[in-house]
């Protein structure tokens, strides 16, 4: 159950275009914002940063920022921000197959070698301590230029806060990103867990 229960959007008529802007990419306001506008300008400057690093007019691919987003919850430990990332691939058109394959990409023969290293790099970026060394980062300048690899990175840092946010607030999961979740990965075990309790 969650910590802090969100609130509902009518709670703050204000941060309607905020809630909003979240209806094109998953198709509801998250739990995560809902809670978030007991301070409002919270909710806007996530907003906002979710705006820029997930920008339609980006380098990297819309789905494969999402798969980013989830193999670094996935090292955090955040079944919200999985369960989240996965609904957002799927919504920019990431197969089926590499859905059920995130977890084991390195071996996958739906991930390009292209796409294994920019996942090296997050999940690396990602850990505790960093693991990111000069050896990884020049691999992926191989792949990648250096404006993705900063998409890549931004993409990092968000999730950073994002599984933060949402593995202490025990946020209650919605049922969409639940589905596409236990579909794509319930044969692997994941669950809800904390998060398990729908807030939708």
């Amino acid at each position: 159950m969650a910590r802090l229960q969100p609130l509902p959007p009518e709670k703050k008529p204000e941060l309607k275009p905020y809630f909003d802007f979240f209806l094109g990419t998953l198709g509801f306001t998250p739990n995560s914002v809902l809670t978030m506008q007991r301070k409002p300008k919270l909710v806007q400057a996530f907003a906002q940063l979710n705006g820029a690093v997930m920008d339609p007019q980006g380098e990297v691919d819309l789905g494969f920022r999402r798969l980013i987003g989830h193999v670094v919850s996935k090292v955090s430990g955040c079944l919200y921000c999985q369960a989240h990332t996965l609904l957002g691939a799927k919504n920019f058109g990431v197969s089926n197959a590499k859905l059920v394959d995130v977890w084991t990409y390195a071996s996958s023969p739906h991930y390009s070698p292209r796409e294994r290293i920019a996942l090296d790099l997050a999940m690396a970026a990602a850990s505790q301590p960093n693991e990111a060394t000069d050896e990884l980062f020049e691999q992926a300048r191989l792949h990648w230029s250096d404006g993705e690899i900063t998409e890549i990175l931004a993409v990092v840092a968000m999730f950073a806060f994002l599984n933060r946010w949402n593995d202490t607030m025990g946020t209650s999961l919605e049922a969409a990103p639940t589905q596409i979740a236990e579909l794509a990965l319930g044969a692997q075990g994941w669950r809800a867990g904390k998060h398990g309790q729908s807030g939708q």
